[in-house]
């Protein structure tokens, strides 16, 4: 598995556990949802990817580029 998809499955499950925070514990779990979204338009921009240097840290090889 690409270090792209490792990043894909990670950020739609935070999204997905954040909403479902949001709606059974606390509405102010949507600001996660929100960070998680703005996370990845910026890395959409600036090629620079927080969740590729902690992936790379944990031993998972490759990079958010890579095919």
């Amino acid at each position: 598995m690409t270090m792209e998809q490792y990043i894909r499955i990670i950020a739609g499950s935070f999204i997905l556990i954040s909403l479902a925070l949001a709606h059974w514990v606390n509405p102010n779990w949507l600001w996660f949802t929100a960070f998680v979204g703005v996370n990845l338009i910026q890395s959409s921009f600036t090629k620079w990817c927080l969740m590729e240097i902690i992936l790379k840290k944990a031993g998972v090889g490759g990079s958010c580029s890579a095919k």
